[in-house]
């Protein structure tokens, strides 16, 4: 029993067989597989990053793997379009028009104390007369600086009359010389000199002489006497006067008081002729004048303004002034409201929009302000208490018109040109008053207010209707493309505050027009949407249909605008097609466009015209670009008959280092689309994109140009 038997043994060296012979086979499987890998290694794929051919994870020493460099073969450069040296002479003269290179090679002077220069206050207002009165101009805008120059001498003749002297104004604007009379009490006459003259020099700081001035600023008469060739100012008080003549705002001539020889009334008479030098060749459009002084008559009820043998007075205010606008075009009767310090009037008409002229102390404010935006909250909060309702705001607000004047004892402006009402104190007690007042009228007018309710519910339902066709329309360009189609954007919109208040937006037809304006804009404030081609009359459609067209739907969207005017991304929308019968016809249509639908773009003074060169004109020294024939005429005189005149059709056809120039804020030529009235807006729209009608076909062939007029 001690020992091992012999069948034991066997089966013993059997078992130690079979484990043998299985680990032999494991290891020449082992190996048969390290072989076949080993064979199949170089057709493996690269190894996935930090994993190495094992399957072992190494996180550090193999998170990157790189690719054995491919052997290329050398190629042969590919022919370039143009040559190192062309390359070099296009540099160069690239270089040559650099504006700076103008000053290159003068000598920098030691900055030492002989060059601190000192300007004193005229001379200052010549130089940065920007700072003053906004923009320079020619007159062909409404903005322009010598409508700033006369509004700024007649807003003393107004702060008189409001603090009850002198009813009456005379001027007379002849040849360009403005002459102006006011009968108030007239500049004292020991300061007469210095209160045209001297900065922060006048009695408008003294709240017991002038409590609700426009002119708070002590600039007014001294920047006009500052940018005029020739300033003359003459005061008379109690049968004395005195008077004094400038020239560029320097005294020239002065009279010491004297006794006059025959009876004169009180006052002060102002002349001047806007200088020249500083605005260029200038004119005075009569139409914006007599705006102007329909806006000061109907601030100021009891004054009356003679201008150029014209009369201009109004008995009932801002009620007047929207009757004049609107004539006969509303939902429900002009409704006003008056109170010691704030009026305003208002209605409904059946326009798509809202439109608002604001004041403050008889000052056009173009861009509101607090006064305006507090009205809005106060109307809103009105209403919806007379129904006992909670209206949204755009249902109430939707298809209004009204005008707000306020007057305010210390007014703050954003800028000497006054646009914009900064005043934070005003807000609770004007939205108080509004809302006051508006309720008082309906309860008063209980006829309009049933119209007015039945107007804001016809909103409300085309509100929910349009909605959900612009939830279709989002839908379907969120299929086509997540950036909108056509457009080219640029860095900073108007949300940007002072980075975006100067970008502007290019409304151009075709691929050519916005490839070459593209390639010469500023891509910080310049962008570019290009039209298909002719975008569809929209005239007398729903506004439904607007979101339905798919091209203007994008337009839209670039704008910003499907949802809301007051989303508008751009501070101006310029409208930049081709000059010929096609590039007219497209800018007639997305005008349409906008007065249909966006007509508050319109009367804000958001939407312009780009003008561009018809003509160039060249000699190997010079070129001269020319808008019109006369201009053309005129530049081939000046090069001599050898010149070459080339005529500008589309605006793909200029080269973009040479179209740079005509969309640089600094010289390009925009004209603003402008409405004189609002009640012209459909009658132009009908007459000129409506049914065709007798009247429209008796104007085309009167108006038909023959071949030879037609400049091909």
């Amino acid at each position: 029993m001690g020992g091992k038997t012999e069948t034991s043994k066997i089966a013993e060296k059997k078992e130690k067989k079979e484990k043998t012979s299985a680990v032999d086979k494991k290891t020449e499987k082992t190996t048969a597989v390290k072989k076949t890998a080993a064979k199949t290694s170089v057709k493996a794929k690269k190894p996935v990053a930090g994993i190495d051919e094992n399957g072992t994870f190494r996180a550090w020493d193999n998170a990157k793997t790189k690719a054995k460099p491919k052997k290329t073969e050398e190629k042969t450069p590919a022919k370039r379009g143009i040559s190192a040296e062309q390359t070099a002479k296009a540099l160069a003269a690239a270089k040559a028009i650099d504006p700076s290179l103008k000053t290159k090679g003068k000598k920098l002077a030691a900055y030492d104390d002989s060059q601190i220069k000192h300007l004193d206050a005229l001379e200052h207002i010549r130089l940065r007369s920007g700072m003053y009165i906004g923009r320079l101009g020619d007159g062909s805008n409404q903005n322009d600086g010598i409508y700033v120059l006369l509004k700024e001498v007649i807003d003393n003749s107004i702060d008189e009359f409001i603090v009850g002297f002198g009813n009456r104004i005379d001027i007379q604007i002849v040849e360009n010389r403005v002459k102006v009379r006011d009968y108030g009490r007239g500049i004292p006459l020991g300061k007469v000199v210095e209160c045209v003259s001297q900065i922060n020099t006048g009695a408008k700081y003294n709240d017991d002489v002038f409590q609700f001035s426009v002119g708070m600023n002590g600039v007014g008469t001294k920047a006009v006497n500052a940018l005029s060739s020739y300033f003359k100012v003459i005061a008379i008080r109690d049968g004395y006067a005195t008077e004094a003549v400038f020239e560029r705002g320097k005294l020239v001539a002065e009279k010491n008081t004297v006794k006059l020889s025959k009876p004169a009334k009180n006052g002060t008479y102002f002349e001047f002729v806007p200088d020249e030098e500083i605005f260029g060749k200038y004119s005075f459009n009569m139409e914006f004048v007599e705006k102007r002084l329909w806006n000061y008559a109907y601030l100021n009820t009891g004054l009356t303004i003679n201008f150029n043998g014209q009369v201009f007075t109004s008995q009932n205010g801002l009620l007047d002034l929207l009757q004049k606008e609107l004539e006969a075009d509303t939902i429900y009767p002009i409704g006003s409201y008056t109170g010691a310090h704030l009026q305003f009037a208002f209605t409904h008409t059946n326009a798509y929009g809202e439109n608002y002229f604001s004041f403050v102390n008889g000052q056009f404010t173009s861009d509101g302000g607090t006064h305006l935006s507090a009205f809005k909250e106060g109307f809103i909060k009105g209403v919806n208490e007379f129904f006992q309702e909670n209206y949204k705001s755009e249902d109430i607000r939707e298809g209004i018109t009204a005008a707000v004047l306020v007057k305010v004892k210390d007014p703050i402006f954003e800028s000497q040109t006054k646009n914009k009402l900064g005043n934070t104190d005003i807000r609770q007690w004007i939205v108080s008053e509004v809302q006051s007042g508006l309720d008082d009228w309906l309860h008063k007018n209980p006829k309009a207010a049933e119209m007015l309710q039945k107007k804001i519910e016809a909103n409300e339902k085309l509100r929910t209707e349009l909605s959900a066709v612009k939830k279709e329309a989002k839908e379907a360009a969120k299929k086509v493309s997540i950036r909108i189609p056509k457009l080219d954007d640029c860095r900073f919109h108007l949300e940007d505050g002072t980075k975006g208040e100067n970008s502007m937006i290019f409304i151009t037809e075709g691929n050519s027009a916005s490839g070459v304006m593209t390639h010469s804009r500023d891509a910080n404030s310049q962008a570019i949407f290009s039209l298909r081609g002719k975008p569809e009359n929209m005239y007398g459609k729903k506004q439904t249909d607007i979101y339905k067209n798919d091209e203007l739907f994008q337009l839209m969207r670039a704008l910003g605008i499907e949802n809301s005017v007051e989303d508008l991304r751009y501070s101006k929308i310029v409208i930049a097609t081709d000059a010929d019968n096609d590039g007219f016809h497209i800018r007639n249509l997305v005008l349409t466009f906008f007065l249909g639908y966006f007509e508050e773009l319109v009367t804000s003074g958001r939407v312009w015209i780009l003008e561009t060169p018809l003509f160039r004109v060249r000699t190997k020294k010079e070129n001269i670009y020319c808008y019109s024939e006369d201009e053309r005429d005129k530049a081939q005189k000046k090069l001599g008959k050898n010149c070459e005149t080339s005529r500008f059709k589309g605006l793909g056809e200029i080269n973009p280092s040479e179209f740079r120039q005509f969309i640089d804020p600094q010289t390009m030529h925009l004209t603003p689309v402008e409405v004189s009235q609002l009640k012209v807006i459909p009658q132009l729209l009908a007459f000129y994109m409506g049914k065709n009608t007798p009247e429209r076909r008796s104007f085309i062939e009167q108006h038909l140009l023959s071949n030879a007029e037609i400049d091909v």
